[in-house]
Order: C-alpha cells, then sequence, then structure tokens
C-alpha cells in the first residue's frame, strides 16, 4: 500500500487521479470562499453580513449557492452611480425652471406665487416691483427694496381678500 493512498486504492495511476480531483475540489472550494468574500464587499456595506456571508461560503458549495440566492441585486458602486445620476437629473431639471410644489408636488413655474392645484402660497410679492421673492431673502434682487419680515396680520388679510374674491364666483 502507497504512503498516499486515499480510500484504499492500490492503482498509482487511479490515486493520482483521485488525489488530482480532490485537490481540485479544495481549491476550488477556496475560490469559492474567496469570490464570496470579495462579491458581498462589492454589494454589501454592513462589514458583518460581509464576514457572514463568508462564513456560510466555508459550507462546500452549499454555502456559496445560499449566498448567490440572497445576495442584494446591485453593485454598492452602481446604486451610488444611480443616486448621482439622479441627483445630476434633478439639478438639470432645476436649472431648466421645473420645480414642485412643496405640498402637492405639482409641478408649477419659479415665478409662481401660488400653486394652480392646491392654491397654496408660494413665494411673496415684492411691495415695489411685484416680482415673486424667495421667504429667506432680506432685499429684493429685482429693485433692491428691503423686504420686511412678513407677519401674520397681513398674510391673513390677503387671505381674505383672495376669499371674498373667490366666494362671489361660486
Amino acid at each position: 500500500m502507497t504512503p498516499f493512498a486515499i480510500f484504499g486504492i492500490e492503482n498509482s495511476g487511479l490515486n493520482l487521479a483521485v488525489n488530482l480531483v480532490l485537490l481540485f475540489l479544495v481549491v476550488l472550494w477556496i475560490a469559492l470562499i474567496y469570490w464570496t468574500f470579495a462579491d458581498a464587499r462589492r454589494r454589501i456595506e454592513d462589514p458583518m453580513l460581509v464576514g457572514c456571508a463568508t462564513a456560510a461560503s466555508l459550507f462546500p458549495l452549499v454555502g456559496t449557492l445560499v449566498y448567490m440566492i440572497v445576495r442584494p441585486p446591485e453593485y454598492l458602486d452602481d446604486v451610488r452611480e444611480r443616486e448621482l445620476e439622479m441627483q445630476a437629473a434633478e439639478a438639470r431639471l432645476a436649472q431648466l425652471g421645473y420645480h414642485l410644489c412643496p405640498h402637492c408636488d405639482f409641478e408649477v413655474e419659479k415665478d409662481f406665487l401660488r400653486c394652480p392645484n392646491c392654491m397654496r402660497k408660494l413665494k411673496d410679492p415684492c411691495r415695489s416691483c411685484g416680482k415673486p421673492l424667495d421667504p429667506l431673502w432680506k432685499v429684493c434682487p429685482y429693485c433692491e427694496t428691503e423686504v420686511e419680515s412678513t407677519a401674520a396680520a397681513p398674510r391673513r388679510a390677503r387671505r381674505r381678500r383672495v376669499e371674498d374674491v373667490a366666494e362671489p364666483t361660486q
């Protein structure tokens, strides 16, 4: 009996073939463990989950197969790239004047004072030139008139006038 005889095989050629097959399976198993680890690092942010996926792949073939079934469908780089593309598209839309009402998500233009859908006030007009003012501005950029902080009383008076105008048309 040869010293490296596995499974009691006496034929040296057959013994060599069995040893090579076993070596191939061990190398394949180690390669699958490494592949699982590398793939999990590219798809999963949490290091604990990456470790669990790698530990699961220690079970020959079955662990890697289970990981392949439950792994996230996208790489982290692809997710980040998609989010950046969405942000860039939103920035391009904002430059084109595409805005949404913060209350009802209806498309409004940047110079609208009220949303045509929900009738909520979006901006106040300048008391001098009448152009729409951002609520954070202290000076009108069009006519350089100082913007007073709007108190609750003038808003109520304006609402009453809008409601009074709206009532006769109903």
